[in-house]
């Protein structure tokens, strides 16, 4: 979770893409939860490749790692130098059954691990694989080449960044074996090429499928995303108790955290409103809107907004960060 999510700027620009809220909680929580819920065996150790966050970001990621029952670890990649460099900054924790997940996806999967073979590689049909990387499968079911954005259609299975390994020591080898003989693809170490490595060398990777594979690259995603999970969430109650509701109706599903206000407002549906924020005289509908901001008379739809925002008399789309002002 090291990159700099150029795609989700302005909101990046303080908070790392992977601690965004999606319906609540940090993108990064629901990517371990999730991970930990369909995983047939211990968790032990979750180990988290940053960038520099700071004390506070590393201690609630540890928090998050000891609520679930493992040992949190934080490691850091202080260059770009590529997924398979970000993996290897975490060499401490590569042994034994391992599983690594890119923080920018999220997921809904039913299914328990293939330890029969040597790692499973979550995968997801797509229209448009151009954008992806993408495996190829025998007919035994076997993966058996991996292709970074194809020009030409090879394959509509994509990579969508969760791969199971059942010896992360051979998993550390071959990533090393990058490092060690400057084998780069674009200028960087990348994961499939140990994969390839690996492939040639005899190892059986087997395609694993997900029900849903939910992107947050952008905001147009992080809306949607946030439009899905809380639908899978319909049924929870994630309204907070301390709200404070004046002649307002709220249109489920939503999510409301603590200390919110709404005033002579429409909330919903599919908006997430964070703690201690002021909705007034505003319809709010499949919008995310971080903590401590204030909306009034207002119309918006189809947004993110930072926290500690004001916004006053806008109507339409907004993708606005943190600690910023609109008024008209």
């Amino acid at each position: 979770m090291a990159g700099m999510g150029k795609r989700l700027r302005p909101h990046t620009l303080t908070t790392a893409k992977p601690l965004l809220p999606v319906a609540g909680k940090s993108i990064v929580q629901r990517l371990v939860e999730d991970i930990v819920a369909v995983s047939d065996q211990k968790v032990d150790e979750i180990a988290f490749v940053v960038g520099h966050f700071g004390s506070e970001v590393e201690k609630n990621l540890v928090q998050i790692a000891e609520k679930l029952g493992a040992r949190g670890s934080i490691h850091y990649q202080d260059e770009a130098l590529g997924t398979a460099h970000a993996i290897l900054c975490a060499k401490s924790a590569l042994s034994g059954p391992v599983t690594v997940a890119f923080a920018d996806t999220l997921f809904r999967a039913d299914f328990k691990l293939n330890t029969t073979g040597d790692g499973v590689l979550w995968v997801q049909r797509i229209e448009d694989p151009r954008q992806f990387g993408v495996v190829l499968v025998n007919k035994e079911g076997v993966i058996t080449e991996f292709r970074e954005k194809p020009e030409e259609f090879i394959s509509d299975l994509a990579m969508i960044g969760i791969y199971y390994f059942n010896n992360g020591e051979n998993l550390k080898t071959e990533l090393q074996y990058l490092i060690d003989n400057d084998i780069r693809n674009g200028g960087e170490y990348q994961l499939p090429d140990a994969l390839r490595n690996m492939v040639k060398k005899g190892a059986r990777f087997f395609p694993g499928a997900v029900t849903d594979w939910m992107d947050c690259g952008n905001k147009d995603a992080m809306v949607n995303t946030n439009h899905k999970i809380l639908t899978f969430t319909a049924s929870e109650n994630l309204i907070a108790e301390s709200l404070k509701n004046e002649n307002s109706k709220i249109i489920s599903p939503c999510y409301i955290g603590q200390n919110v206000v709404l005033k002579n407002s429409t909330v919903g549906p599919y908006a997430s409103i964070g703690e201690g924020s002021l909705i007034a005289d505003t319809q709010l509908s499949d919008s995310i809107v971080m903590q401590e901001s204030q909306i009034k008379n207002s119309s918006i739809r189809l947004s993110v907004i930072g926290k500690n925002t004001r916004v006053k008399g806008f109507s339409g789309q907004l993708s606005l960060g943190d600690y910023s002002v609109i008024e008209s």
